[in-house]
Formats: structure tokens, C-alpha cells, sequence
């Protein structure tokens, strides 16, 4: 029972998360405490606050609401964001794009290259040296033969 745990625990995935959780969390800290730091103030400073929005509040029927506080972490959480998105987001998807267009290009479907017989009409494949519906003899289309690596025939 408890190798079972120890295995779990001990795959790539789980550690590889566990690592990923830790550097997300610090850098969350740091970017909340960047905009704690510089970006509250600089927006009390332009809305002529205190200088500390981040414990700006308003009281409505005895009740105090601190909106400072939601303000703080909402901006917290757009520079997070935006910085996640474009510093890992765009280029991984850029990485991405890269490899899948590559691919694209080798994995070429020979099949869905068409053309007619020349006898009776139908779609064949570009291929074929001989018409699937009226089995005359064709000849290959040498380019289709040339993507597909075949032998040439005769």
C-alpha cells in the first residue's frame, strides 16, 4: 500500500506540478507585492488619495467596504496575467506553430489527391495505376508517386 504511494508520488508529473505550484505561488507573491508596492501608490497619487489606495474605503450605513483592497488584487492579478500570457503563452504557442506546421507539411494524405480516369470519368486517387470502377490501366500521376515514396511502376 504504501509502495503504491511512494510510486505515485515519486512519477515525473507529480513532482514537475508540485514545482510548477511553488514557482507560480512566488511569483504571485512578487507580483503582488511589485504592485503593492509601485502601482497602488502611483494610482492613489494620480486619483489625489492618500498615496495608499490599497486601504481606500467607502462606508455605507455603518458598514465599511474596502474596495482599496479588491482594486490592489485585481491589479495584481492583470499584471500576473498579462505578463504570463506574454512571456510564456505567446511564445510557447509561436514554439508551437512551428513544429505542428512541420509536421503538416510531412504528413501529406496521398490518398486525398484525386483525379479522374481517363476512361470513365471517376475520382481516383492520383496514385493508382489502375481505375478502381472500370479497371482499365492508368497511368500514376508522377508527382503523387514522388510524395509518396513509391517505387516507380511500370
Amino acid at each position: 500500500m504504501l509502495s503504491g504511494f511512494k510510486d505515485f508520488i515519486l512519477r515525473g508529473n507529480v513532482i514537475s506540478m508540485a514545482v510548477g505550484l511553488a514557482v507560480g505561488a512566488a511569483f504571485t507573491a512578487v507580483v503582488t507585492g511589485f504592485s503593492n508596492a509601485f502601482i497602488v501608490p502611483m494610482i492613489g497619487i494620480i486619483t489625489r488619495g492618500t498615496g495608499d489606495f490599497s486601504k481606500a474605503e467607502f462606508k455605507f450605513d455603518g458598514v465599511t467596504f474596502p474596495y482599496g483592497l479588491f482594486v490592489s488584487a485585481a491589479i495584481a492579478f492583470l499584471i500576473t496575467a498579462s505578463i504570463l500570457y506574454f512571456c510564456v503563452v505567446v511564445p510557447m504557442s509561436k514554439v508551437q506553430d512551428r513544429f505542428t506546421a512541420r509536421k503538416v507539411q510531412e504528413a501529406v494524405d496521398i490518398k486525398a489527391a484525386l483525379r479522374d480516369c481517363p476512361r470513365c470519368y471517376t475520382e481516383i486517387p492520383a496514385i493508382a495505376s489502375r481505375c478502381a470502377h472500370c479497371t482499365s490501366e492508368v497511368e500514376p500521376d508522377p508527382e503523387a508517386v514522388e510524395l509518396a515514396k513509391l517505387p516507380a511502376q511500370r
